[in-house]
């Protein structure tokens, strides 16, 4: 897809019935020229957040006491006003092409804190990933005119964050990316759930220090290894309720409860239902599964 080059900017009038994410401005740009260069202490045109995408070439980006080269599938993000410059390097020998966009803090100012904090202030993003062919939907339909009023353009920023969002959570609980550790823990809470599973005991499977295992498991899937143990009960426990006839007394000694108060507890805390109305449908929907994040 081609990209028009140029910035284009947005200055809706506010609506205070509404609360709605605010664009400031979209764009692409080639850049050659080392007069290109901004100063995140220097604006006036703050408080705004900045995703800034390379398409090629590369340029600097400066943060605090650190320096990153930005090349092609890199990013960059920043809050304005802040301690940060981005330039383009004289002795470059191809232009710095990129995306970009520019909005207002408002509504999603903890998810772009969230995600900068896990991913890292310059991370990696395939060009073909949701987040990129979002951006560029953006840049081509405010190049067309598209983006007329405030509802469609805070739509264009909240579908791009919760994509970047979703993107790093994803990738996160992708066992491609867990380590050797961590799968083998993991793997070991699915075959043997109907244990009794102490950290302990895990810890040493692994040969992990307890501090450490909680600490990367919980980085990698998001749970910690009680609330994963506790996730691969419930959905054996589904199971059992809809497919068998067991009463709950019997599921909750078959998937390693010590009695059935405690497997109701810890079942209506992950769904918000009991196991007896869980498997009789007693509420307004019948369940046939639930997911979790």
């Amino acid at each position: 897809m081609d990209i028009p080059r140029g910035t284009y900017g947005f200055r809706f009038a506010e609506d205070k019935e509404l609360q709605l994410c605010v664009l400031f401005a979209a764009g692409s740009d080639s850049i050659s020229t080392p007069s290109y260069r901004w100063d995140g202490l220097e604006r006036n045109d703050g408080p705004l957040l900045l995703f800034q995408y390379t398409l090629s070439g590369e340029g600097v980006f400066e943060s605090g006491d650190r320096t990153h080269r930005v090349t092609a599938g890199q990013a960059f993000l920043a809050e304005i006003p802040g301690p940060h410059r981005y330039y383009y390097q004289p002795e470059s020998t191809e232009p710095w092409e990129f995306l970009f966009l520019l909005f207002r803090p408002d509504l999603i100012l903890p998810h772009f804190r969230k995600f900068l904090r896990e991913a890292g202030e310059v991370p990696y993003l395939p060009a073909d990933c949701a987040p990129i062919r979002v951006l560029r939907m953006i840049v081509n339909d405010a190049a067309a005119g598209r983006i007329s009023d405030p509802l469609i353009a805070s739509s264009c920023i909240y579908q791009f964050m919760t994509e970047l969002s979703r993107l790093q959570v994803t990738t996160l609980r992708n066992r491609d990316n867990w380590s050797v550790n961590v799968r083998r823990a993991a793997e070991f809470i699915e075959h043997n759930y109907s244990r009794m599973i102490s950290i302990d005991l895990l810890s040493e499977h692994v040969a992990l220090s307890k501090y450490h295992l909680i600490r990367r498991f919980s980085a990698s899937t998001g749970l910690t290894p009680g609330a994963y143990l506790t996730r691969v009960r419930t959905e054996k426990a589904m199971e059992l309720l809809r497919g068998t006839g067991l009463s709950i007394e019997a599921i909750a000694e078959q998937i390693g409860y010590s009695s059935g108060s405690y497997f109701i507890k810890a079942f209506r805390s992950l769904t918000g239902l009991t196991p007896g109305e869980f498997r009789s449908g007693g509420e307004s929907l019948t369940y046939r599964r639930l997911f979790f994040d």
